[in-house]
């Protein structure tokens, strides 16, 4: 989840109706300011650098040449973020497992939205057949922990000091949430 950033706002907040639909390459703008802002202003990825279109249109792709989804919330059709899974490690012995991946755009933090996304997310890998579900939650991120914690998973470990990011130390927090 990411810090306020006032191009991802919208200029008022709608009370109005939320989807939850699978993402369209017209998303990608939207799909690539969330996730530049990410990296620019939060800890939820640790990356030094902000991507291109490219790079998200790639991504987009190989979600869906491996079947893995990507959801877009809007509400009264106004962007308001999205959320995936996918492999959690590249080796054949981790494919029954998958990490998920959850974006807001600030001005829709507490607002259920991100429950619904994660809702979406375990539905469907519960149909694909995936056995485990992973989030790896920079330990300080404790809205991300709690929406975690309310859909069962728990906590497997926590490992001190693996990432940097804005010239301090961050810790990681491995949860685990069984599928079947």
């Amino acid at each position: 989840m990411c810090a306020v950033n006032d191009a991802l706002s919208p200029p008022a907040r709608p009370t109005g109706t939320v989807s939850i639909r699978e993402a369209r390459p017209d998303d990608l703008d939207a799909i690539l300011a969330l996730y530049n802002d990410a990296i620019s202003t939060g800890t939820a990825l640790w990356l030094d650098a902000t991507v291109d279109r490219a790079n998200r249109a790639s991504w987009l792709e190989a979600q869906r040449a491996m079947n893995f989804p990507v959801f877009v919330a809007e509400v009264d059709a106004t962007f308001a973020g999205y959320a995936s899974y996918g492999l959690w490690r590249g080796y054949s012995g981790y494919r029954h497992t998958v990490d998920d991946s959850i974006y807001l755009v600030p001005a829709f933090h507490g607002r259920g939205i991100g429950s619904l996304l994660m809702k979406a997310l375990i539905d469907h890998a519960r149909a694909a057949g995936f056995h485990v579900m992973i989030a790896d939650i920079e330990s300080g991120n404790v809205a991300s922990l709690r929406l975690h914690a309310r859909f069962g998973f728990e906590v497997t470990g926590v490992i001190p000091e693996v990432g940097t990011k804005f010239g301090r130390w961050l810790d990681l927090t491995t949860m685990r949430l069984a599928l079947e």
